[in-house]
């Protein structure tokens, strides 16, 4: 059995145990020292939960999680990291509904500064797919190994993104509205909705938002820019709005943002997608 000083430093205070349990993330490869993690993920053909089209947002969870610990193997004694942007670019190749595994090999990027920046190359079957970053600043803090909830879902293969994340689309009336319900699961140690969940719940929303009425030649996502504001807490009123800020024949810009239960905006995000 690990000693509970080899399970802190291989902990990720954003990325409990119950986020790898939830989402099937395995370590493969760790070192610590070096800053380098190599982690993976299958995505079993996940669809948006607006339009049911393939969608890639769920790698943010994937990302979040290879590139956030590299991160966090830099920190110093009693500091932890949190996390205040992330992003992912993509190709917009042949890979279009992923059904296996997709592994992401991450290391630190560049000196250490006042922020630490973690970059990851995603591949599936063999083939680079995109990359994707994260950015992280330290703060003091003792926190030590939690015990994590048990696992609340039946979890399969056909175990659909949206159970998975604990959303749903909102009413109509409302527009482009994913409704964030609250899963213990998903909160990482300072009890705040994992910051990959909510990006991949901005990516829903935003995609959606720009491929409103398009169900026959639906944009792919080739961009996410994801700015984390402030904690995102769940509740009876969390929410992502996507909104489109330019819709062309063959490219196309949104926008989307996380608003906590206490109705502050907690992340917003940008994406860029292409026909």
């Amino acid at each position: 059995m690990r000693s509970v000083d080899e399970r802190v430093n291989e902990h990720d205070l954003e990325t409990p145990d119950s986020i790898q349990v939830r989402f099937d993330i395995t370590y493969l490869e760790a070192d610590p020292a070096a800053a380098t993690a190599t982690m993976s993920m299958p995505m079993w053909q996940y669809r948006n939960p607006f339009t049911g089209a393939p969608s890639l947002g769920p790698l943010a969870i994937l990302v979040d999680a290879a590139a956030g610990i590299v991160n966090h193997y830099r920190r110093r004694p009693g500091q932890w990291t949190v996390s205040s942007e992330l992003s992912i670019d993509l190709s917009l190749g042949d890979v279009r509904d992923l059904d296996g595994p997709v592994l992401a090999t991450a290391h630190a990027f560049g000196p250490l500064g006042a922020t630490s920046l973690g970059i990851c190359t995603l591949t599936y079957d063999g083939v680079v797919i995109g990359g994707g970053t994260v950015r992280s600043f330290f703060i003091d803090a003792d926190v030590g190994v939690s015990k994590w909830p048990a696992e609340t879902l039946d979890l399969s293969p056909q175990t659909s993104i949206a159970d998975r994340m604990a959303v749903h689309v909102g009413p109509e009336a409302d527009g482009h509205v994913l409704v964030q319900r609250i899963d213990p699961n998903l909160n990482n140690d300072i009890d705040i909705v994992h910051g990959g969940v909510a990006a991949a719940g901005l990516e829903f929303a935003a995609s959606a938002a720009i491929n409103h009425g398009l169900p026959d030649a639906p944009l792919r996502t080739a961009s996410l820019r994801v700015n984390f504001l402030r904690p995102f807490f769940a509740g009876a009123n969390s929410r992502y709005e996507g909104t489109p800020m330019r819709v062309g024949r063959n490219s196309a810009v949104g926008d989307a943002k996380a608003i906590g239960d206490d109705g502050k905006v907690a992340l917003t995000a940008r994406l860029t997608a292409y026909r």
